[in-house]
């Protein structure tokens, strides 16, 4: 790793964060969470009724507040600007089509993948990303995305550093500038394929046009069943809301191999996702993090469960009372005398955060918000138990770490987005009327009362914790 990457690897954890997918899922019932065996559809609760002490956190710069966590003016921009742009360069695109335009088509020795937002979804295209190295091999694979979410693509080491194109997002006007010098710097490339993994947005398909790839794959609304987006593509996928995440993002790979004027007939099943790679700190992460906790008095023989209260989501229907995740540390505590519970957050969130881990009146609650960079979280989660979170970033690259996720989901389904690997445990109500967040109304809701997270029950979530830590101590006997 470079030193300009270490440096971006060590920014202070909080970064706009989404969400991601696997088994097993726990529903939210009345009573107890139940286990679903993988492979089997989960069942609806409508139908069953000596180093030196650290004393204090580091000093840390003040979060900027980036213009891409403006997520409604985004998608309002989006939405009024986006639609007549998609427009203008599909009406470009036929005319130049009349006139013999640019050749389309045509074999792939380079692919660009474009996937500006959500680390959580980034770590669900890994086995996309793994098929193009394997496909094209790792120097010519390139990924264009917003600074703050390459954390995840620089972890997984898949892709070079160099080949990572970011978009600045500190303000509208950084962001657009840097936009255009990336796709400047794109198109002297020349790539055969741009892959668009963002679901509908109206931008990402314009850039996956101005790229000048001679093939584009990405997702299409052949009927309306999504927001329009004109008709940029070459490979025109069906975007199938019965596919897990990381299925879908793999189908567009192998989209490539298919006849384009056969879509949307798309003869694929696309394979599930093998594990994630296991992330490996470098040489002195662990000791520091270790050093980290003992200065709050984390003893090394501690378990330690983490609560990511997530305090700032971008998303505040997916967040579960911020009062529970204290009750249950404080039940947590209680019930298991060798437990210690850390609180994770980012700078902005340190101050709620730190009162939610005093509330609990206990030496074995601590704060950690704002006292972590990126790479030390996925070191704090290799050295605990559980993370309990809602659908978040959190929840999807703790996956690459051996820690069980207890994740909470509510506006959006597990089924579809929750992280891979047989540590991840879901817990989802199931009502009615979830998931209303989804890629065909561009993840927006009129829905104000989260009620599908307010049915996760502090008992739930306390015995589905127990359970998981009641089963890792016995398979350590």
């Amino acid at each position: 790793m470079s030193g300009r990457d270490r440096v971006r690897a060590r920014q202070p954890y909080g970064s706009p964060l989404s969400r991601c997918g696997a088994t097993p899922i726990c529903r939210a019932a009345a009573g107890s969470p139940g286990r679903i065996p993988a492979g089997r559809p989960p069942i609806s609760l409508a139908s069953q009724g000596a180093p030196p002490v650290v004393k204090s956190p580091p000093t840390r710069t003040p979060p900027l507040k980036r213009f891409s966590s403006e997520a409604r003016t985004l998608q309002w921009i989006d939405r009024r600007v986006g639609v007549p742009v998609c427009l203008l360069l599909t009406c470009f695109r036929r005319i130049g089509g009349l006139f013999g335009g640019r050749r389309e088509g045509g074999p792939v020795s380079s692919i660009l993948f474009l996937k500006l937002a959500e680390q959580g979804s980034t770590v669900l295209a890994h086995e996309a990303i793994r098929r193009a190295v394997e496909r094209v091999g790792r120097e010519n694979v390139h990924f264009l995305v917003f600074e703050e979410n390459r954390f995840i693509i620089d972890v997984t080491g898949l892709i070079p550093p160099g080949n990572v194109h970011e978009v600045r997002t500190r303000s509208p006007w950084a962001m657009a500038a840097s936009a255009i010098r990336a796709l400047l710097a794109i198109r002297r490339r020349r790539f055969d394929a741009c892959i668009d993994m963002e679901f509908f947005a109206r931008f990402s398909a314009a850039i996956a046009y101005l790229t000048g790839a001679r093939n584009r794959v990405g997702f299409h609304a052949y009927f309306g069943e999504g927001p329009y987006r004109g008709d940029l593509m070459t490979h025109r996928v069906l975007y199938n809301p019965h596919l897990h995440a990381s299925r879908t993002f793999t189908s567009l790979v192998l989209a490539l191999d298919a006849d384009p004027g056969r879509f949307p007939t798309f003869d694929v099943v696309p394979p599930e996702s093998p594990a994630l790679p296991v992330f490996r700190p470098e040489p002195g992460e662990k000791a520091e993090v270790e050093r980290m906790l003992a200065g709050l008095g984390v003893p090394a023989s501690g378990r330690l469960v983490i609560l990511n209260a997530n305090a700032s989501d971008l998303l505040p229907l997916r967040k579960w009372d911020p009062g529970n995740y204290g009750l249950l540390a404080g039940r947590l505590i209680g019930a298991f005398p060798d437990v210690w519970v850390g609180f994770t957050g980012s700078p902005a969130e340190a101050p709620p955060i730190a009162e939610i881990a005093r509330a609990v009146g206990s030496p074995r609650s601590v704060c950690l918000a704002g006292r972590t960079t990126l790479r030390q979280l996925l070191v704090v989660f290799g050295l605990a138990e559980v993370l309990v979170t809602n659908d978040s970033g959190p929840a999807h690259f703790a996956a690459l770490t051996g820690i069980d996720v207890v994740a909470l989901f509510g506006p959006e389904t597990p089924l579809l987005f929750s992280a891979p690997g047989p540590r991840s445990h879901s817990l989802w109500a199931g009502i009615a009327c979830s998931p209303c967040i989804n890629a065909f109304n561009n993840r927006q809701t009129s829905c104000t009362d989260n009620v599908c997270m307010q049915r996760i029950t502090l008992d739930q979530v306390f015995e589905a914790v127990s359970r998981i830590l009641a089963s890792r101590l016995s398979s350590r006997a």
